[in-house]
């Protein structure tokens, strides 16, 4: 859906559409709301709302995926949010351990939501532990894009290229990260149990 058609049918239908969009929609919807909201077009107070409310509403959609769709939909379409059934399980015990950090991490990461939100569900989070997590990051993330719409929302196309960017540094990083942790806690566990052995040794 194009620029134009997205200003269109938010200022027709305004927050009957804004719910929905943000839904399946990333931070750019919000930088539009910003600024059509600057434009007196939206009130900002109620877009901020919406906003949070349809942005938490889909990351909530993501865990249940994750949760009651289980491993036969990740089997099938993985792939495309970069999941697959060995990388779930090697998650799963991180998510247990470290919940707070990889939801949270993950929501704060740009273009690496997905994957993050539907791991939670996998590693059956609890619910209401999920929702605190998500909510935690999603108000500051929501004010700064609809305060960046609202001040610099006239320069959307250029906005829009910046967060793609940000997506692919992102998923960079992650990748970088996830590869050291798992390389890390290999080496320990190696180290662990050839001390066990030396101690067994007579």
């Amino acid at each position: 859906m194009s620029f134009q058609q997205i200003v269109i049918l938010l200022t027709a239908c305004k927050y009957f559409f804004l719910f929905p969009i943000m839904v399946v929609e990333g931070p750019i919807i919000t930088v539009i709301a910003g600024f059509l909201s600057s434009l007196g077009l939206l009130n900002v107070f109620i877009t901020y709302v919406v906003v949070v409310i349809g942005d938490l509403a889909g990351d909530s959609i993501a865990y249940a995926v994750g949760r009651w769709g289980g491993n036969r939909l990740i089997k099938r379409w993985g792939h495309y949010v970069w999941l697959n059934i060995e990388r779930i399980e090697k998650f799963q015990d991180y998510f247990h351990t470290h919940a707070a950090k990889a939801i949270i991490g993950g929501k704060l990461a740009y273009g690496l939501e997905v994957p993050f939100l539907i791991g939670a569900g996998l590693a059956k989070v609890p619910y209401r532990k999920f929702f605190l997590y998500t909510l935690i990051p999603t108000l500051p993330k929501s004010l700064l894009f609809l305060l960046i719409g609202f001040y610099f929302g006239e320069a959307y196309n250029k906005i829009n290229a910046y967060l793609g960017y940000a997506a692919i540094g992102a998923m960079g990083i992650a990748t970088m990260l996830i590869i050291v942790y798992f390389t890390v806690r290999k080496i320990s566990k190696n180290y662990k149990y050839k001390n066990i052995d030396q101690n067994k040794a007579p």
